[in-house]
């Protein structure tokens, strides 16, 4: 069942008795049902933790504006305090575009983070696969930097040739998705000082296991696990692999 959260800004669901002590955060176009299954496990285990459906997905509302991961860990990180304060520092777990914001929270709230689980998660930009626009495409950005054809022309060019994700958004989440992908984070990754796990599909080619490497080489603690077959939604694919990471960070209390 949903319940909200941030004086009802936002919306998730709990799973497990007593505080919460994990932090799910999902991917992009997914809501908080892809850690259905793990949290199930967890609250097996008796680890209650909280799934959150982020601005603009699911149930809560999208921001007002468009904002980055930075911003999207702005408007989480009093929840995070919340959940800190009743049961003590947490674990983040983020696939995808919620590991994004995992990243930035655990950067800016140390007190508040005891570990991360991340995966399938665009950290290092520069590790990612270079798409190739078409040539159509170039052509009409470049006019546009010239201011040779319209804002609408552009637009129009936009929706026929970029990405999945980009032709689905709307609105302030066109912009949100804009800002995300021109991110990157190896500040935080670089400033994070809770133990980390890449839990990674090698299967990924849509964030593949190259980007978990680079990202490893930034952070201080951190170690890299690659599950044999599993692709990017590593929620859906692999539930028990993510479940036991985060146990095993949840019994240490992030400590290695």
């Amino acid at each position: 069942m949903l319940r909200s959260f941030l004086d009802g800004a936002a919306f998730g669901a709990s799973s497990g008795d007593g505080p919460a002590r994990a932090l799910l955060l999902h991917g992009w176009r997914r809501t908080h049902a892809d850690f259905d299954v793990a949290a199930e496990g967890l609250a097996g285990a008796g680890v209650a933790s909280v799934a959150l459906d982020l601005p603009g997905f699911g149930a809560t509302p999208a921001p007002p504006a468009p904002l980055g991961a930075r911003g999207y860990a702005d408007v989480l990180g009093p929840l995070l305090g919340d959940l800190a304060a009743q049961a003590g520092p947490v674990v983040l777990v983020g696939h995808s575009f919620g590991g994004r914001v995992a990243t930035c929270l655990a950067a800016r709230r140390p007190d508040d983070v005891a570990a991360m689980v991340l995966t399938g998660v665009p950290l290092v930009r520069g590790a990612l696969p270079k798409g190739r626009a078409s040539r159509r495409y170039q052509a009409v950005r470049a006019l546009a930097r010239w201011h040779l054809v319209s804002e609408e022309r552009l637009e129009s060019a936009r929706r026929r040739h970029g990405s999945a994700d980009y032709r689905a958004a709307t609105g302030v989440m066109r912009g949100v998705l804009v800002a995300s992908i021109n991110e990157s984070y190896e500040a935080e990754l670089a400033a994070v000082r809770c133990p980390v796990v890449l839990l990674w599909g090698a299967r990924d080619t849509t964030v593949p296991v190259a980007v978990a490497e680079a990202a490893r080489g930034i952070l201080g603690d951190a170690t890299v696990e690659v599950l044999d077959g599993v692709g990017h939604l590593v929620p859906t694919e692999a539930p028990v692999a993510l479940r036991d990471a985060t146990l095993s960070l949840v019994a240490d209390g992030g400590a290695r």
